[in-house]
């Protein structure tokens, strides 16, 4: 229990550090006041709803700084060292003071306790690392690495882990392996820039870089071939704009993907990729079933609104493209 309240404390003291920065950096006295009344109000409450031994007046002095809450923890933890959590906390608390050689050892400690997580395995090996003169990954990170991805094969910090370990290593070409693995669950920016990694390991092992990546990681494509009634068209400016919308059938109303185009593109043959999703968490490759529709929109809006000319819904086809045609006004 002990340990819990003081790395509960500690936590407090590590949020409420971040939470009032701005407003210390403009009015320090201010800005630490509000931090410390915080800080003992939680305590206080903790103090008379959490554990009746709070009504005892000489069990309720709560640690000030973030220096007094790391003794006390280390103090809880001496008493008791049987508490992963507390060695974690404790090892975040020593990382935000710089002293990484204590955190790699506490969370150490805590790993011998939670073997069997991967993601406090990968926050042990990195501690390892940072707290190494050369930043690098020894053989004990390593295995802390290899043994989170045995549990976890797609543990995306693991792996990224390992593959600067194995280029340190002198291993680039393993490196650059390891790292494609990431590839396909990353975001489009993420991906930018982890395929940079990955061509300049290549480029040290001697290989070529990777072939131009797709626009959709898991190269879904759905074609479309789109034309308007001819009724309907000389009845619109030539730039009114036409919006071919990818939605899941019976999901969210916002599309995950779109192309714009123009009357006077049309007939027209589009391709819908993630590369047109509006949403980053939620894409076109992400979605088992895809219907596709055309509207033209005289607002420019892709919402539907009352007077729009579209399509019929149809599914996306895996194997042909789907062909729409604009011939009714949405009522």
């Amino acid at each position: 229990m002990t340990v819990f309240v003081v790395g509960a404390i500690l936590l407090a003291l590590l949020t409420a550090a971040y939470v009032f920065r701005p407003l210390l950096a403009r009015n320090g006295a201010l800005g630490i006041a509000m931090a410390a009344s915080t800080l003992v109000a939680t305590a206080g409450l903790y103090a008379l709803v959490g554990t009746p031994d709070a009504l005892d007046p000489a069990r309720r002095e709560t640690p000030r700084t973030l220096e007094d809450a790391i003794v006390r923890l280390e103090q809880a933890l001496r008493r008791d060292p049987q508490q992963a959590e507390g060695w974690r906390l404790l090892a975040e608390a020593y990382r935000s003071k710089g002293r990484t050689s204590d955190a790699a050892t506490a969370l150490s400690r805590a790993v011998v306790l939670q073997p069997k997580d991967p993601d406090l395995l990968a926050q042990a090996a990195e501690a390892r690392a940072l707290a190494s003169p050369d930043r690098r990954f020894d053989a004990q990170a390593m295995a802390y690495l290899r043994r989170a991805l045995e549990m976890d094969p797609a543990h995306q910090r693991a792996t990224w882990f390992l593959g600067v370990a194995q280029r340190q290593s002198g291993e680039p070409a393993l490196a650059a392996s390891t790292w494609e693995r990431l590839l396909t669950n990353v975001d489009a920016g993420t991906g930018a820039a982890l395929r940079a990694q990955i061509d300049a390991a290549r480029a040290d092992a001697g290989l070529p870089p990777l072939p131009a990546a797709s626009a959709d990681p898991t190269g879904r494509v759905v074609s479309v071939e789109v034309d308007i009634d001819a009724s309907l068209r000389g009845r619109l400016p030539p730039s009114t704009t036409v919006f071919v919308l990818a939605r899941e059938p019976g999901g969210p109303p916002m599309p995950v993907a779109v192309e714009r185009l123009t009357v006077a593109d049309l007939p027209a043959r589009v391709e819908l990729t993630d590369a047109d999703g509006v949403m980053p968490t939620r894409r076109l490759s992400q979605v088992a079933r895809v219907e596709v529709l055309a509207r033209v929109s005289t607002s420019g809006s892709a919402n539907a609104a009352s007077g729009d000319i579209e399509s019929a819904a149809s599914p996306a086809q895996a194997d042909e493209p789907v062909r729409l045609r604009i011939d009714r006004i949405r009522p």
